[in-house]
């Protein structure tokens, strides 16, 4: 079976400009053209990343393109190398994830009652499903994206993908 198509999404986390712009530009280094950057955002949710810096920003990239969902496990290991690259200690988070038409999903490697595992150390959760035109949260979705602080963004790359599928399927026939 081949692999749906979807949109990469990458959040992450970072305590300063310089951090944004070296992510940001290492990312793409990694995956391609960026089609879509996020406001950024003030971290506020959890003081679980402490251990980063005391004030954190969150901020997202879309990709361009379409890419096989079968490629988040990798996607995720490659971020976690990033992560480590970022000083002597890590001073970004990175989580790769995608969206497609119905869900935003995210990788992780911690695992959890609403996570399945899917290889290599990496499990998926689904954070958030589109549903009668909003994204609709669950009881295990983080604070953060709970709040619906970046479902307009979320939403902007969700309609990125229902472009390229578009485009897809006029050129595949």
């Amino acid at each position: 079976m081949t692999p749906p198509l979807v949109k990469l999404i990458v959040g992450f986390l970072y305590p300063d400009e310089d951090l944004y712009l070296w992510t940001v530009r290492e990312l793409s280094s990694l995956w391609g053209r960026i089609e879509r950057k996020s406001p950024r955002y003030p971290f506020d949710h959890t003081d679980y990343y402490r251990d980063i810096a005391p004030v954190l920003y969150k901020a997202f990239v879309s990709f361009e393109g379409l890419f096989p969902a079968d490629r988040l496990v990798r996607w995720k290991r490659q971020a976690i190398a990033l992560e480590a690259e970022s000083g002597p200690q890590r001073r970004v988070n990175i989580d790769p994830g995608y969206i497609d038409g119905a869900r935003l999903a995210l990788a992780s490697t911690k695992d959890h009652a609403h996570r399945v595992y899917i290889s290599d150390g990496i499990f998926a959760e689904i954070t958030l499903r589109f549903m009668f035109g909003k994204w609709v949260s669950y009881d295990h979705t983080f604070p953060d994206f709970k709040s619906g602080l970046y479902d307009g963004f979320l939403s902007s790359v969700r309609n990125d993908w229902l472009s390229d599928m578009r485009r897809k399927r006029r050129t595949a026939t």
